[in-house]
């Protein structure tokens, strides 16, 4: 007689998508805003408020386990929101959600990796502004520490609102496009109409009388957003690529200025522009001799990123299968918390399981961050100022005062940290690396 056996059938369970968190911040910081006094809810409270425990809070805001759909039903229902089907996705109940990634992540962090680590309140504050009518929103920090990665949840977020999204990566410019302001223009509405999936009307809008800034804004104001039946946000990625192209980058940033002023101005042209919502993804603004008050540079909302805190990198750990916090504060002191360092160390420990030792002994021995290191380096070379002074930082013991606009320009590069203009390396590796380096360039140049 053969004998039966019941099949076990995987456990399905769901975790919150990138949308469905973004929602969740949102509507809890609005409910404390009003129920609270403004204070975030305590893990007690939120349990009152749901009548859920405080573990399963926990383990639903983490993202790294499974719970039940009707769980998160309740949470969303408890803070008057609907749960979408777009809010959640379906993994194995039993298993962490992790799966290593094969090679280490690099530019925009997937929507839906579970190795982004949120940096409240920056995605909350961002996915508010940009719902406001011609808000702009300007994101600035060094080079790889996470803008594109933010205003890829922030686009996410405005879309579940209904908003429309385009991004516009100057990377993607030829460098054809900078030799002339009306060429620039002229593309800057070819793409944004493209990616709108509108006909393009150029010609139409364009008459030579009356300028290049007044007919790119024409063609923006009397079609682009006349036609749209929803707000548009508009995302400009990698704009320090204009810096260098003081002419047409000083005409450009004036006329985003006077777009957002223009839907201040309260008359019947005031609503097409409330429209428009901006996003600027920068460095730093330090490059360019700019009239601040016809930029968008002291406008709007600014989002300065920092580093990765103590407990964020502790996250991350958890989330690369390192559960011990030794990784975490050897990590801290050695990389400063930088995002993109902390994230190509933890993919080396957790995808060849090594020991905090072996690791350590690693980065001597096989360079494990020296492509990233060069490239640093290489965006030094053209300035010897730039050079001289960061050579002094990292020989000194003690922080050193530097000249402003040096300092900011190095601060730009996440190279330093400033405080009051006293400049110290932002973490020991730039100190190790550059102290020996920078010493044989200088030699090499005397030569």
């Amino acid at each position: 007689m053969t004998e039966h056996f019941p099949v076990q059938r995987r456990r399905r369970g769901v975790i919150l998508s990138p949308q469905g968190w973004q929602r969740l911040q949102a509507a809890e910081q609005q409910a404390a805003d009003h129920n609270n006094a403004g204070k975030p809810y305590t893990l007690d409270q939120l349990g009152e408020r749901t009548g859920l425990s405080p573990n399963t809070i926990t383990k639903v805001r983490r993202r790294r386990l499974a719970v039940d759909r009707q769980t998160l039903e309740s949470y969303f229902n408890a803070l008057d929101l609907t749960l979408v089907a777009t809010d959640y996705i379906s993994v194995d109940a039993d298993h962490p959600t992790q799966r290593q990634p094969q090679k280490p992540l690099q530019g925009q962090v997937p929507l839906d990796s579970n190795f982004y680590i949120e940096r409240p309140p920056y995605e909350f504050l961002a996915s508010e502004e940009v719902l406001q009518p011609g808000a702009l929103v300007r994101i600035k920090s060094p080079r790889q520490f996470g803008k594109t990665s933010l205003m890829a949840r922030v686009l996410a977020a405005a879309h579940s609102r209904g908003c429309k999204g385009v991004v516009l990566n100057l990377q993607l410019a030829d460098a054809a496009m900078f030799t002339d302001l009306t060429r620039f223009l002229r593309w800057f509405c070819a793409v944004v109409t493209r990616d709108l999936q509108l006909p393009e009307r150029l010609d139409e809008h364009w008459h030579d009388v009356f300028g290049s800034s007044y007919n790119c804004t024409d063609y923006f104001e009397q079609y682009l957003l006349s036609t749209l039946d929803s707000p548009l946000v508009l995302a400009l990625d990698e704009t320090d690529r204009i810096f260098n192209y003081p002419a047409i980058a000083s005409d450009f940033f004036g006329m985003l200025r006077a777009w957002y002023e223009k839907s201040k101005y309260g008359n019947g042209n005031s609503s097409i522009w409330q429209r428009l919502r901006l996003m600027v993804l920068y460095s730093s603004e330090s490059y360019l001799p700019l009239n601040l008050s016809g930029s968008p540079f002291n406008v709007g909302l600014l989002l300065e990123l920092p580093p990765f805190t103590l407990e964020q990198v502790q996250d991350l750990a958890q989330r690369y299968g390192l559960e011990s916090s030794e990784y975490a504060l050897e990590l801290m002191n050695l990389l400063g918390g930088i995002p993109y360092l902390t994230q190509l160390a933890l993919h080396h420990l957790s995808s060849r399981n090594l020991t905090l030792p072996e690791f350590l002994q690693a980065v001597q021995n096989e360079g494990i961050f020296d492509a990233y290191l060069r490239k640093q380096l290489s965006y030094l070379l053209p300035s010897p100022d730039l050079l001289s002074d960061l050579k002094q930082v990292v020989l000194s013991p003690t922080p050193v005062e530097l000249n402003p606009i040096r300092a900011f320009q190095l601060q730009s590069l996440g190279l330093i940290q400033l405080s009051n203009l006293q400049a110290q390396p932002a973490c020991r590796l730039y100190r190790t690396y550059f102290s020996q380096v920078l010493p044989i360039l200088s030699q090499e140049s005397e030569q």
